[in-house]
């Protein structure tokens, strides 16, 4: 969503490399490029303006620090205000169990599959017995989603298809949920196409019945300015606790996520970064201010690697990596854990440089069929792919149901890794391992080869 951003911030910093001090002169045509590029995404005039005119008191006049670039230290400090302007530090929820959430927002913002990523989300984080309880009456196929969504994802579920009584639909859901022991129930509620009083009222009513701890507004990040506006209008009327901005995954100019906490005072709390309920993620100011500089996300990238990848599996790995021995069992164990963390943009944008380098929209599918090729395999053949002659990949290719040549691209990649593998045996190769190391990479802090990552808190 920040790349138009990410480069035009990256084009305002440009010029100041080698400059020996912060002065008036250099500094206001940066300064400059960098308001027109928050305008041109659609943060709000008065956040932007606030927002340079906050760099500008900090950076002017200062002296360029020993061994650091004016432009790594400008650089350093829009990262702080960025945080700052997202919401500085992360918001923790009520610690209270069991907890109550109450989903609001307008139609089409995602609420539905926001409560169930919420729901399955929050289960990993130690929350037992997750329920969620479908109080949207007026659109049915609300109901058949939350009920779908719940039952692939073990949740505990309530409904009522012959009522429009939803604080009763509430007032049952906690009775359920109550008899399930769940620590955490979530109330997905009705949306309109703008906010409206019918719509305020029955919210305030389920409110006043199920007393929630947490009210969220799922708030379509797309959206822009108007989502700043519906904020505004939902906390005034409700009295919000925390925000959950969808369709971060999308091409839209971001200027909701960096203008809504300034504007309304109401932290963001989640994101969502993509349609499967494991797209959805705890929200982290000073991580998305390091993505959208272009510094990536390493942290949330190694999370999201132990959260997926079993310890034994990576240091089994890791031990055939060092010893070379790779072959295209390994290959397709590999990419089916890689497959788990998510889409292979998601998974770029985290990597440092990697944030506005335009990823193949057909990057997934290209790994989806490359996986049905090794499925297509006997396992004597992804253990011994020497033996891989041509009637085998003609054979090979008609169950996966592709062309030939696709097969043999794929052997070529694999081919080139095993060569790559082969020069990491040797002495060039071990001192990469130790770089790797001492930078916390395989064996030193990453996962995949026992080291252990340090706490990063609660989440």
């Amino acid at each position: 969503m920040f790349e138009s951003l990410s480069d035009k911030l990256s084009s305002a910093l440009r010029n100041l490399r080698g400059v020996g001090k912060l002065s008036d002169e250099n500094m206001a045509d940066a300064l400059k490029e960098v308001r027109t590029a928050l305008l041109a995404a659609d943060v709000h005039f008065k956040v932007a303006r606030q927002f340079v005119d906050r760099i500008q008191e900090k950076v002017v006049g200062q002296e360029v620090l020993k061994g650091v670039t004016p432009g790594q230290q400008i650089i350093k400090i829009i990262s702080d205000e960025l945080e700052t302007l997202l919401g500085e530090g992360e918001t923790q929820l009520n610690p209270k169990k069991p907890l109550k959430v109450l989903m609001v927002g307008l139609h089409g913002s995602g609420k539905t599959t926001s409560t169930a990523k919420l729901a399955t989300l929050l289960k990993k984080k130690a929350y037992r017995a997750p329920h969620v309880v479908a109080c949207d009456v007026y659109r049915p196929a609300a109901i058949d989603q939350l009920e779908v969504l719940a039952r692939a994802n073990d949740l505990g579920f309530t409904c009522d298809r012959t009522s429009r009584n939803v604080p009763a639909i509430g007032k049952a859901g906690l009775a359920d949920a109550k008899a399930r022991e769940s620590e955490l129930v979530i109330f997905d509620t009705a949306g309109r196409l703008q906010i409206d009083e019918d719509l305020v009222e029955e919210v305030k009513r389920l409110r006043d019945i199920v007393q929630p701890d947490e009210v969220f507004l799922v708030a379509d990040g797309a959206l822009g300015q108007e989502a700043v506006n519906v904020a505004k209008a939902f906390h005034e009327a409700v009295a919000l606790t925390g925000l959950i901005l969808t369709k971060l995954d999308g091409d839209a100019r971001g200027g909701a996520a960096l203008s809504i906490k300034s504007i309304t005072g109401v932290p963001i709390k989640f994101v969502g970064l993509g349609e499967k309920v494991e797209d959805f993620e705890v929200f982290h100011p000073d991580r998305l201010a390091s993505r959208i500089l272009g510094m990536g996300d390493v942290v949330s990238l190694v999370e999201k690697a132990q959260e997926h990848i079993e310890q034994d599996d990576a240091e089994r790995m890791a031990e055939k990596l060092r010893k070379g021995d790779f072959n295209l069992e390994d290959f397709m164990a590999q990419m089916q854990q890689v497959k788990k963390m998510g889409s292979v943009s998601s998974l770029a944008a985290m990597l440092p440089g990697m944030g506005n380098v335009k990823i193949d929209e057909n990057a997934d599918k290209s790994m989806g069929r490359n996986e049905a090729i090794l499925q297509s395999m006997t396992r004597q053949e992804r253990q011994k792919p020497m033996i891989l002659n041509g009637s085998r990949r003609m054979r090979i290719a008609k169950g996966a149901g592709v062309k030939v040549v696709e097969v043999n691209q794929l052997l070529k990649q694999f081919q080139q890794m095993q060569k790559m593998m082969k020069m990491m045996k040797g002495s060039k190769g071990r001192k990469m391992m130790k770089k790797m190391q001492a930078m916390g990479g395989p064996g030193g802090g990453m996962p995949g080869a026992g080291g252990g990552m340090p706490s990063l808190g609660k989440w």
